[in-house]
């Protein structure tokens, strides 16, 4: 292709964007490209979850044939890597800046609540979180794995929580213990070694190492990212108050955008919000997808710019070009 196509990237990272296409079609490519293009561009920073390793240090061509460079090499001191896997990162010999880990007590139900169908967890069992949580407070998720049943039965005494639903409950939670990541308590706040980047101008690449399952995506993406839009949104009130400058514009980038934005959980994630609001916080999303019939249609609708490459499901054609003038023609 010989076409041009030029972006006004000051102006790109106003709104939220997509990125869309089957799998193999340069999705990767593409969204490496935008980034690099917007470090060097834009005035926004970024926070990538970095669910394949692809962003950072360096990433492959289609068949793995050979190496690109990620955003590190590009952006040099203007890029962190934070590794979810240490381990994995050190084998690859890519320089990472910070280890994220997660504490239980960090975890509440309303992660839960946006895991339910990757925990294949039932209505009932997502409600016994909440009662949960509510009796044990920070400390619920421990309680409930390390408490045997007869004594756990005594302390939610009254709180009318079926047994076969805390049985659903627990099996779900033992998946994070097999999460290296998740510790009984984080030696460091993450999201604060996170914004203490993002407000000098530098952006983070999220890297999930060897944690590729979905519910560690789900989990990990959510919950920091509803904590740091909570710290924005507090911040740019506090400057509307006090007539002072909005933070940095930070633009979130996640991928399986589905699972994070479709009808049922859509307005459960930070996400939703985020697409919902307008950058109203001065956040905004680049999601990329290969099934955008499965991301809310609101949220599609609030999409700026959606860049698509190479989609032949039907409903994932009529997804991309709802709104659009012309469509049929």
């Amino acid at each position: 292709m010989e076409t041009k196509l030029c972006l006004n990237l000051e102006k790109f990272v106003t709104r939220s964007n997509g990125i869309f296409g089957k799998s193999g079609t340069g999705k990767t490519f593409l969204t490496r490209i935008l980034l690099i293009g917007m470090l060097q561009k834009s005035k926004a920073v970024n926070l990538i979850f970095d669910m394949h390793n692809e962003y950072g240090w360096e990433g492959s061509s289609e068949g793995a044939t050979r190496k690109v460079k990620g955003l590190k090499q590009w952006g040099q001191s203007r890029v962190a890597i934070f590794t979810l896997d240490k381990e994995n990162s050190a084998s690859r010999k890519v320089p990472t800046d910070f280890t994220v880990q997660i504490g239980y007590d960090e975890i509440t139900a309303e992660d839960i609540s946006v895991l339910r169908a990757t925990l294949n967890l039932t209505d009932l069992a997502v409600e016994a979180a909440y009662q949960v949580s509510r009796r044990f407070g920070r400390s619920w998720i421990r309680q409930l794995l390390e408490t045997n049943d007869e004594e756990l039965e005594g302390k939610l005494a009254g709180a009318n929580i079926h047994e076969s639903s805390l049985q659903s409950l627990k099996r779900g939670l033992r998946t994070f213990e097999r999460l290296g990541f998740v510790v009984p308590q984080a030696p460091e706040d993450a999201v604060r070694r996170i914004l203490s980047h993002l407000d000098r101008g530098i952006s983070v690449v999220l890297e999930f190492g060897r944690y590729r399952d979905v519910s560690a995506y789900l989990l990990v993406a959510n919950m920091l990212s509803r904590r740091i839009y909570a710290q924005y949104q507090e911040r740019a009130e506090k400057a509307r108050a006090n007539d002072t400058p909005l933070p940095q514009p930070l633009v979130i980038t996640i991928e399986e955008a589905h699972k994070f934005l479709n009808t049922e959980v859509a307005g459960k994630t930070v996400f939703g919000t985020i697409a919902r609001e307008m950058r109203k916080y001065n956040v905004s999303l680049l999601v990329i997808d290969q099934r955008p019939s499965g991301i809310d249609e609101e949220v599609m609708s609030q999409l700026g710019t959606k860049i698509t490459c190479l989609l032949d499901n039907e409903k994932d054609i009529d997804s991309v070009l709802a709104g659009c003038r012309g469509r049929m023609s």
